[in-house]
């Protein structure tokens, strides 16, 4: 499997609620001689954001599911985004790309049915910033 399809792929789980190092693994390729830093970080962002977009759409249409085992957020979680989402705003989606934090967030926004396109630019927006600072940090310290 190559790098970037990894990079995606770990990018896309961790936004998804599965404890995935995808930092990790972009220090990893960022590190590489040659390492281009417009496709890292795009495929990252891309795959991050789409994991997003995964927890967007449970929160908009599997939330009669909220009260099964398997059920992906824990509901005093998605009280506590909930209520935070609807007293802040749309723009608490900046605050996508905390760990911990972000995953609630995006769920909370499909609940909230907040629209998909603002949705979709702020979450990248937040994303792509912090793949960004991971790669200026990586290449920054490695060289």
């Amino acid at each position: 499997m190559s790098g970037t399809l990894q990079l995606f792929l770990s990018a896309f789980l961790a936004a998804t609620l599965v404890p995935v190092p995808s930092e990790a693994v972009l220090a990893l390729l960022a590190t590489a001689d040659g390492a281009d830093a417009v496709v890292l970080i795009g495929v990252a962002t891309v795959g991050n954001t789409l994991g997003a977009i995964v927890n967007w759409a449970l929160g908009r249409w599997c939330l009669h599911w909220q009260d099964h085992r398997f059920f992906p957020v824990k509901p005093a979680t998605l009280v506590r985004a909930t209520a935070w989402m609807e007293r802040r705003g749309v723009w608490l989606l900046l605050l996508a790309w905390v760990p911990v934090v972000g995953d609630p967030l995006t769920f909370a926004a499909g609940v909230l049915r907040i629209r998909f396109v603002p949705f979709t630019l702020l979450v990248a927006l937040s994303k792509g910033a912090r793949y960004v600072v991971v790669f200026a940090i990586t290449r920054w310290v490695v060289t």
